[in-house]
C-alpha cells in the first residue's frame, strides 16, 4: 500500500496528546480573540469525537470574551437532543460550560423529519454568523471520513461540491457511522477561507489513515482529501500518539 510523506503537508506531531492540547487551546483561543477585537464577533465551528474532548474543556475554562463567541457543529446526527448520538449534547457537555457557557450555540438539527427536508430552515441559521469563518476544529475517522463527508455516501457530492453551505447526507451504515447514518454537515464551501482550520488525530490507526489518505485514491474513498489535495486551502494537521 502505497502512503505520502506527511511531510509534504501542514503537520505537526506533538509528543503526547496533552501538549497538542494546550498547544492547540492557545492557538484557537487567540485567533478567537483577534477575531473578537477585530469585528466585535467571532465563529467557531466545532467537531465532536473523543479527541477534541479535553481541547473543549480546555477552552471552556479560558478567559475570553464568549459571550461574543458564535459556536456551530461541523456536523450533526439526526437525532434530538436527549438522544444518544448527539453532537449538541456533547459541545454542551464539553465545550459550553464554565467560562465558555455565555457563547451562542447555533444547532444544527431541527424538527424536520429528515436532514433533507430540514437542510433550508438549518440553512437560514447560518445567515446569523460571520462568513469566512474564524475557526474551524475536524476530525478524522478511520475510513478517511471528515465532518460527515463519509466514503461514497449519497450526497457527498453536495458536501464536496455544492454551492450551499450544508448538505444532507446518507452514509452507508459501518463500525465508523454506528446506526446513525443520517447527517447534517457543513460543505466544502463552508470552510473557504476559515482563519484557522484544524485537522485533530491521536493515535497510531489515525495517523496510518493520515498517510493514505495523503496517498494516490478517489476523493470519495476517503473524502477528507478534498482538503488535502487541495492547494488553497490552509489546513493544519496535528497528531499525538
Amino acid at each position: 500500500m502505497m502512503v505520502a510523506d506527511i511531510n509534504m503537508y501542514q503537520f505537526t506531531r506533538h509528543d503526547s496528546a496533552q501538549a497538542m492540547v494546550k498547544d492547540l487551546a492557545e492557538a484557537l483561543a487567540l485567533t478567537l480573540d483577534k477575531a473578537i477585537s477585530q469585528r466585535g464577533e467571532a465563529a467557531f465551528a466545532v467537531s465532536g469525537g473523543s479527541s477534541p474532548k479535553p481541547l473543549y474543556e480546555a477552552l471552556s475554562k479560558t478567559d475570553l470574551n464568549w459571550s461574543r463567541v458564535k459556536v456551530v457543529l461541523v456536523d450533526e446526527r439526526w437525532v434530538n437532543r436527549g438522544e444518544p448520538g448527539s453532537n449538541a449534547d456533547f459541545i454542551a457537555a464539553t465545550l459550553l460550560r464554565d467560562k465558555a457557557a455565555k457563547a451562542h450555540f447555533i444547532p444544527l438539527k431541527s424538527d424536520a423529519p429528515s436532514p433533507h427536508e430540514g437542510l433550508d430552515e438549518v440553512e437560514a441559521r447560518l445567515d446569523g454568523l460571520h462568513w469566512p469563518l474564524d475557526v474551524a476544529v475536524l476530525g478524522m475517522g478511520p475510513d478517511g471520513h471528515t465532518a460527515s463527508w463519509f466514503p461514497d455516501a449519497v450526497g457527498l457530492d453536495n458536501a464536496l461540491y455544492g454551492a450551499k453551505r450544508l448538505a444532507a447526507v446518507s452514509a452507508h451504515k459501518s463500525e465508523v457511522t454506528g446506526e446513525h447514518v443520517e447527517r447534517i454537515t457543513l460543505t466544502r464551501r463552508a470552510l473557504d477561507q476559515c482563519g484557522l482550520t484544524l485537522l485533530m488525530l491521536q493515535g497510531a490507526a489515525k495517523r496510518e489513515a493520515f498517510e493514505i489518505a495523503c496517498g494516490p485514491g478517489e476523493i470519495a474513498e476517503m473524502p477528507v482529501r478534498a482538503l488535502l489535495r487541495d492547494p488553497d486551502f490552509d489546513l493544519h494537521t496535528h497528531w499525538a500518539p
